[in-house]
């Protein structure tokens, strides 16, 4: 009965709340500065949280993960670099800690908003993403870094993570070209040294 006042109480004054939750997801919560709000990793993790369908549940997303990977489709080394690079810049910038989302946990946006939708669905399609091997831990590094600091740095975009894939889309090529630069540099050397 009590949720049926609060929510009726919500309608009222024009706020979406439902059982004592706002109809707000966790990035809009941070953005206002509200991190008392924002739901718990494990609410997150298994997706009882409001947020678009299809990227509030990380469990849902790790089985298409197993799917894509298992297929051969997506590149596990993207995936594990993405999460690698965005934990990474998380703890990077938890020093700091000027803002709400400075403070907020670094393994809390591995699960927050899109980033695990991203990283597991976007930043792994074949054909826009780096093709050497060792150019796809460095494009995946980059993008998790870069949603991160787009996230953090900018509260009025706090989903950066398709622009940080689309910015790494454009830079794949030339990550391609230095990784075979080196190794044609490093043979090379091999040769000369015979």
């Amino acid at each position: 009965m009590s949720g049926d006042r609060v929510w009726i109480e919500g309608l009222v004054t024009g706020e979406n709340v439902i059982d004592g939750f706002s109809g707000a997801t966790p990035l809009a919560l941070l953005a206002q500065g509200e991190s008392a709000g924002v739901p718990s990793f494990l609410e997150m993790f298994i997706g009882t949280i409001p947020g678009s369908v299809g990227e509030t549940s990380v469990v849902a997303i790790l089985l298409g993960a197993v799917i894509l990977i298992a297929t051969g489709i997506g590149s596990w080394k993207i995936m594990v670099s993405v999460f690698a690079g965005g934990l990474a810049m998380g703890l990077l910038l938890n020093l700091f800690a000027v803002n709400t989302f400075m403070e907020l946990p670094a393994y809390y946006h591995l699960v927050l908003g899109g980033f695990a939708f991203g990283a597991v669905f976007m930043a792994t399609d074949p054909v826009s993403g780096s093709q050497t091997e060792t150019g796809k831990w460095i494009y995946g590094f980059l993008i998790g870094v870069l949603s991160v600091l787009i996230r953090v740095l900018n509260p009025a975009y706090p989903e950066g993570v398709m622009l940080a894939i689309l910015l790494m889309n454009v830079f794949a090529p030339f990550i391609d070209y230095y990784v075979i630069q080196s190794h044609i540099k490093r043979r090379l050397k091999r040769v000369k040294s015979l």
